[in-house]
């Protein structure tokens, strides 16, 4: 492989209420370069000269400046972005799985912050906020107008001290407020267990530092409770990503050493690489040299993946692993597409800058980018369908995507109708008693794609969607 890249290894999707993650490898910064638009820079410093000068009341000089910078970074994709002192502390304990905060996953949706997800036992899960939930208000201060890291950085605070979120729940048509106690969160990334002899469930939340120690730890427990294990379901639903490294070694726990990963292609040579299946290249994360005590049956057991929309990143890179080295079957519907590397930069003790400098690819050469991994097996949610699975952001809805390089997504006018008429269920669900409005829980006997799964294993029949189908995509005209 050659020159290898030291991996610090931070990744994922949107971003955690209190835990800011996306794919992230350490690099230096390039040697060369291209020469500086002069007429362009000295416009800028016009500008700024002209506000500092003429504007209405005195501005912070240091916060023109940052502000310049942050609006320049994030003019460029969803996923590059500018840290400033607090910021970046932030963003480095996110991928640790402890933070203080209220404990959601978000993203945004019309200007607002959506919850994606409260993290289980969190003060957000407590308080009762559920998926799609819309934060207008953090305390005094309007949502509309921010940007996420503002948004975060107003989540955050110290321990025991409390923020009220004002909330709009879509389904119910009503705004209102709930008081959070800030918390350490904790983060629980792993859960498995026996379904029933001989077939086993795990579940990954997120890839962090202690995912591989965790997942090591699971797996061992469940084979010393069924040393016969028959078939395994490794379910990545709503795994946002995480640490590239504990994408690589967990990929390793089930195929043959050495065999490649994934790659990365950008601009600049550092941005080159090929990962595999080998130590060297996932070593440097807690438990990761725990790989070689997992069972050897575990690279040769009957494998099923599960995956939906909110799969992307690190959870996309394991999941195509899988499937192009056919070492799993995957079912459930097609993942999110986010697909591209981010670089983190110092520039200085504490900011820094995280810029995205590639795209990731399959072993195949698969571009995960806007496009996000086609399960083998369409499988919907429910027995009756998958009714709002249109409703969910993909990478490809967002503005300013950086696209696949393989061609784009199509623009289907069906889709547009189909979100319409979802809304319109959507509503009449909402009218519903709460008590029959809960998706049933992930890895519970009411889990219709788990099941789905085992009857995969057991060679039995499944029950393949009728509706779902991939979001395809088109050659872009130049």
């Amino acid at each position: 492989m050659g020159q290898k890249l030291k991996i610090t290894g931070w990744i994922a999707v949107g971003a955690l209420a209190g835990a800011l993650t996306t794919v992230s490898l350490q690099t230096v910064a390039r040697s060369a370069m291209a020469p500086l638009p002069l007429e362009e820079l000295q416009q800028l410093a016009a500008v700024f000269g002209m506000i500092k000068s003429d504007y209405v009341e005195p501005v912070d000089e240091k916060k023109l400046i940052t502000d310049a910078i942050a609006g320049m970074v994030s003019s460029l994709d969803p996923h590059s972005q500018y840290f400033d002192k607090k910021s970046f502390k932030e963003f480095k304990e996110g991928t640790s799985g402890k933070f203080v905060g209220v404990g959601i996953e978000i993203t945004q949706e019309d200007g607002l912050v959506k919850v994606v997800s409260p993290i289980e036992d969190s003060p957000a899960f407590r308080a009762g906020l559920k998926p799609n939930d819309l934060i207008t208000k953090i305390d005094d201060t309007a949502v509309k107008g921010l940007s996420m890291n503002e948004a975060v950085k107003r989540m955050r605070g110290e321990p025991a001290t409390k923020v009220v979120l004002t909330i709009y729940r879509k389904d119910e048509n009503r705004t209102f407020p709930v008081t959070i106690i800030r918390e350490e969160i904790k983060q629980q990334s792993v859960r498995g267990k026996l379904v029933e002899p001989g077939y086993a469930w795990i579940r990954l939340n997120q890839f962090q530092e202690r995912t591989v120690d965790d997942f090591v730890r699971k797996v061992n427990e469940i084979y010393h409770q069924d040393p016969k294990i028959k078939g395994f379901v490794l379910d990545l639903r709503n795994d946002p990503g995480g640490l590239l490294n504990a994408a690589v070694a967990i990929s390793a726990a089930f195929l043959p050493e050495d065999v490649t990963v994934v790659s990365t292609n950008g601009q600049t040579p550092e941005s080159k690489q090929v990962l595999k299946a080998t130590p060297a290249d996932f070593r440097g994360i807690p438990g990761a040299d725990a790989i070689k005590t997992l069972p050897p049956e575990l690279k040769k057991v009957p494998l099923v993946v599960l995956v939906n929309e909110g799969s992307a990143s690190a959870s996309e890179i394991v999941a195509g692993a899988l499937q192009d080295h056919k070492r799993a079957t995957l079912m459930g519907s097609q993942t999110f597409g986010k697909g591209s590397v981010q670089t983190f930069r110092a520039l200085g003790p504490d900011t820094g800058l995280k810029i995205t400098t590639s795209r990731y690819y399959t072993p195949s050469g698969r571009s995960i980018q806007a496009k996000g991994i086609v399960p083998d097996v369409m499988v919907d949610e429910t027995e009756e369908g998958s009714p709002y699975a249109v409703l969910r952001m993909r990478e490809a809805d967002y503005d300013k995507h950086l696209t696949s390089g393989q061609g784009e997504e199509k623009k289907d006018p069906e889709r547009e109708k189909a979100r319409d008429e979802a809304l319109k269920r959507l509503e009449e669900e909402s009218r519903k008693p709460v008590s029959e409005r809960k998706a049933p829980e992930f890895g519970s006997d009411k889990d219709f794609q788990l099941m789905q799964a085992i009857n995969q294993l057991k060679g039995k029949p499944v029950l393949v969607s009728k509706t779902m189908v991939e979001r395809k995509e088109e050659q872009k005209e130049e």
